[in-house]
């Protein structure tokens, strides 16, 4: 017969009580049990990660929509850039960019493509949005943009 441990621990009340080597074993091994079926739980219950679609976009979202640019603007440009003046908050007030013709920051010529660049890569106070946004979603907050 193989020897085992006891150890003494005290309990609530001061008092002493034993406790053999294989309880603790067994306990432990509840524990563990507890842990691994509770955290395989957890990532059972995760959502999979998004599927990018291979879907090409519809020819008409070549040139985006400025009604989902302006979502998008609410969510992401906002913050910096008012939409509705021209008046600097962080960065400049947007409105009426298209017909001024000019970047207030540079004076360089407002074109789809040089808003499109000036979104993707951003500049010292403003940050790139390449990463942050989707091509489509560029495309559609400079088409709202060249609306204001």
């Amino acid at each position: 017969m193989q020897e085992r441990n006891l150890y003494l621990v005290t309990v609530r009340g001061g008092n002493w009580d034993r406790i053999d080597e294989g309880d603790i074993l067994k306990r432990n091994s509840l524990i563990l049990g507890i842990a691994i079926f509770s955290l395989a739980g957890a990532l059972a219950a995760q959502d999979p990660p998004a599927k990018k679609s291979s879907k090409k976009a519809p020819a008409h979202a070549a040139a985006g929509s400025a009604t989902r640019g302006k979502e998008v603007f609410d969510q992401k440009c906002a913050l910096c850039h008012f939409a509705d003046s021209e008046t600097k908050k962080i960065g400049p007030g947007l409105k009426g960019i298209s017909k001024r013709g000019t970047f207030t920051v540079n004076g360089n010529k407002v074109t789809t493509e040089s808003l499109t660049t000036w979104i993707e890569n951003g500049d010292t106070l403003m940050p790139g949005m390449k990463e942050a946004l989707e091509p489509a979603q560029i495309k559609d907050v400079v088409a709202y943009v060249r609306t204001l």
